[in-house]
């Protein structure tokens, strides 16, 4: 009843034979052109080894400071953890909730369960809450953002070079090297360690038919769903299904979806206006005080002679959230109306809006470090204002939104010429 060498499109749903890969090869689908899985090395033993290093940079980097300001006899550095400390301080709690999700707990579960689990498998045994660990696995990888708080950080030390001698300290490197070992981790597949841990025996004391999933031949012409956790294609047996390997629930389409976009788009536009037009940093220094928002940011860095970071800046804070809210807008509007209007261009949009997503919080990285960084009592201190917090809500919905919109939606209403929906 169940296969699982079928693997479902993501992004249009139909289904494809799976078929081995050499390294660095990928199988694309055959109507959207979407990456169905890459081929890698997928030997548990070698995962597990690279996990470790990286959670061992990955604590290098926490618990070493990142940088050090000095000015008129006055000298401070913080770490991450340092500058979000400072940010909840000054009343700015859920913003460093955030901060501290996306770039220090996420983090940590991804790298956590992938060595938990690459571990056992390399032992040949599936560990205890296996697929609990593989489920936490994809949340953290989509939600993670420690290659946009390295940017983050080059883009904080330019803009303090201006204020102040600046000293580079070992965390700094750390989180280099953890931003290209994160993009080896992501190298790893989570379906193919479910596909490796079914053929393994389970936790100590339990039967094999409790530790064990058997494969059968799927009826022809069966109606078809797949796991968006693990991967498996079973037969559609109506609501409230759930799956059989790994217990995720199973719809064929995402439930309410288009409604769920157009609500978080609609909150996200009404908090983009503040978000532009609120100061997001407030500098308390010696000539007055000064008041920040992105724009005004974006023009201190052009005038500054700094015209590379200013467009990354105005890219990654207002080009990419305005992009963002039109793109959604549009696939949901197109979706509601089922329209057959250029679907693969559609899955394109959608595919560029995923990416871009989590790279609007650029500003927020940056700002939680210049907070922490600048304080130097009554030379200059900068504290973070309220745009922050309407500017962080903005991309964290327009993120939420991108992944409640299924887009499997762009393709119903194309004909198939007879082929298979998951």
């Amino acid at each position: 009843m169940y296969r699982y060498d079928l693997i479902s499109c993501h992004d249009c749903g139909v289904l494809h034979q799976h078929r081995p890969l050499q390294p660095r090869e990928k199988a694309r689908c055959v109507r959207c052109g979407s990456v169905l899985y890459r081929g890698i090395r997928s030997d548990p033993r070698a995962m597990a080894a690279i996990t470790l290093a990286a959670i061992f940079t990955y604590l290098i980097a926490q618990f070493f400071p990142i940088v050090e300001l000095s000015i008129g006899g006055y000298s401070i550095d913080s770490t991450l953890m340092g500058a979000i400390y400072v940010l909840w301080h000054e009343k700015m709690e859920i913003v460093a909730a955030i901060v501290t999700l996306f770039t220090i707990v996420l983090p940590a579960v991804e790298l956590g369960s992938l060595f938990y689990v690459t571990l056992s498998l390399s032992r040949g045994r599936r560990p205890p809450g296996f697929d609990s660990m593989l489920r936490a696995l994809g949340t953290a990888r989509r939600w993670g953002m420690t290659e946009v708080l390295m940017i983050g950080i080059l883009i904080t030390i330019v803009k303090m070079t201006s204020l102040a001698r600046v000293i580079v300290h070992p965390g700094l490197f750390a989180f280099a090297v953890l931003t290209l070992m994160l993009a080896l981790v992501m190298s790893f597949d989570p379906k193919i360690l479910w596909n490796i841990g079914e053929h393994l025996p389970g936790p100590k004391g339990m039967r094999p038919s409790q530790s064990q999933f058997n494969y059968q031949a799927l009826a022809a012409g069966a109606p078809l769903v797949a796991c968006h956790s693990c991967g498996l294609v079973a037969p559609e047996r109506g609501r409230h299904q759930h799956c059989e390997r790994c217990k995720s629930a199973l719809h064929r389409r995402r439930p309410d979806s288009v409604g769920r976009t157009w609500a978080l788009l609609l909150a996200a536009t009404i908090l983009y206006i503040p978000a532009m037009l609120l100061p997001v940093m407030y500098t308390n220094s010696l000539f007055g005080k000064e008041d920040d928002t992105i724009i005004s940011g974006v023009l201190l860095f052009w005038n500054s002679g700094s015209q590379a970071l200013a467009i990354i800046i105005f890219v990654a804070s207002i080009v990419v959230p305005v992009m963002k809210l039109v793109a959604l807008a549009i696939l949901a509007y197109t979706a509601q109306r089922r329209s057959r209007w250029r679907p693969e261009q559609r899955t394109v949009l959608y595919r560029i809006v995923e990416f871009v997503g989590r790279w609007s919080m650029l500003d927020i990285f940056v700002i939680t470090l210049t907070v922490a960084l600048v304080r130097f009592q009554t030379l200059a201190v900068i504290t973070a204002g309220p745009g922050a917090l309407a500017f962080c809500a903005v991309v964290v919905l327009t993120m939420m939104a991108s992944m409640q919109f299924d887009p499997r939606l762009i393709w119903d209403p194309v004909d198939t010429h007879g082929e298979k929906h998951a």
